[in-house]
């Protein structure tokens, strides 16, 4: 019972607060549609990658992440708070803080303090990357595609758009699953794997029909995010930086610190580019801004960790 509990919050808390990376810019570009026509898109997406993780990987829905050290095992019984992190996670997302839902989840379950240092690395470094390309990518086409904006747009980003999503949000599931699927077995069978993608196509129906609920403003506020055209280059950018660190290691990492360092490299070179119609002081004032709410995350999964986890605990003060 509290495998599958944990795992139905664990499912709609992370993907609800990490809709803003994944499909946020999706909905933000597409409010005029239907919500039933973006579910069956973003819900078909999930179920190939999925399956195909599933059914080539062993059963193992977390495309490896999970068999790296310190989360190999599921646990054989479950302490109260590795259950309810995720309500804690829910709550923060009602308060639209965009934080690490691996941090949040997979510390409660790490069985060596070395694995959760091993994650922080990989994603401090990935926030690092993701705002250096950010910063290149958008010094070479941030004048140009604040022009094309002003253009009347042409049919052929509608394709791409959803074309950058379904690679965006693919990408992000090969990732980001471990923090889903930490709380079932490490091989599902049939049955199990069933429950699995229905839990989370019926949480992604509600999101989606929420039009990503109050988290979604984090990236209503950034500049264009609406325009369809910015939207595609945005995520195209962010799939690229995501695969590229999911072939580097099979070690998780958080995805909310690539996106927030995508997205604070983006608005502070439009920003200096006068591309953008924000001051920079605001722009770095959003930066600092979603930094904040991440850090603070951090620390609550860290505190969450040492008093979920028995394991860690006596790991971490030996």
């Amino acid at each position: 019972m509290a495998r599958w509990l944990g795992f139905a919050l664990a499912a709609y808390s992370a993907i609800a607060n990490d809709s803003i990376q994944t499909v946020g810019v999706f909905i933000a570009s597409n409010k005029a549609r239907p919500w039933w026509l973006l579910w069956l898109f973003i819900g078909g997406v999930f179920l190939v990658t999925a399956f195909y993780g599933w059914s080539t990987m062993g059963g193992d829905v977390s495309y490896g992440r999970l068999a790296s050290k310190g989360f190999a095992e599921m646990p054989a019984t479950f302490t109260f708070l590795q259950v309810a992190a995720p309500i804690f996670l829910l709550l923060i997302t009602r308060l639209r803080m965009p934080v690490s839902t691996t941090f949040l989840l997979l510390s409660c379950f790490a069985t060596e303090p070395g694995s959760v240092w091993d994650v922080l690395t990989k994603s401090l470094w990935g926030y690092v990357v993701a705002f250096a390309t950010a910063v290149v990518a958008w010094l070479l086409v941030g004048r140009l595609m604040r022009r094309v904006e002003q253009t009347p747009m042409s049919p052929v980003w509608y394709p791409l758009q959803w074309l950058a999503t379904g690679v965006l949000w693919s990408t992000w599931i090969m990732q980001d699953a471990a923090n889903l699927a930490v709380y079932l077995p490490r091989q599902l069978s049939g049955a199990e794997f069933g429950a699995f993608v229905g839990v989370i196509l019926a949480g992604l129906a509600v999101l989606l029909y929420l039009r990503g609920d109050r988290i979604q403003r984090v990236v209503d506020e950034k500049t264009s995010v609406e325009d369809i055209r910015s939207a595609t280059v945005i995520d195209f950018v962010y799939a690229i930086i995501l695969f590229g660190f999911k072939e580097v290691s099979t070690i998780p990492m958080s995805t909310t610190w690539v996106f927030i360092g995508l997205l604070a490299g983006r608005e502070l070179i439009l920003s200096l580019r006068g591309a953008s119609d924000r001051p920079l002081r605001d722009g770095l004032r959003l930066a600092g801004r979603d930094v904040a709410y991440c850090a603070a995350g951090l620390v609550i999964s860290v505190i969450l960790a040492v008093a979920a986890n028995p394991t860690f605990r006596a790991g971490l003060f030996e």
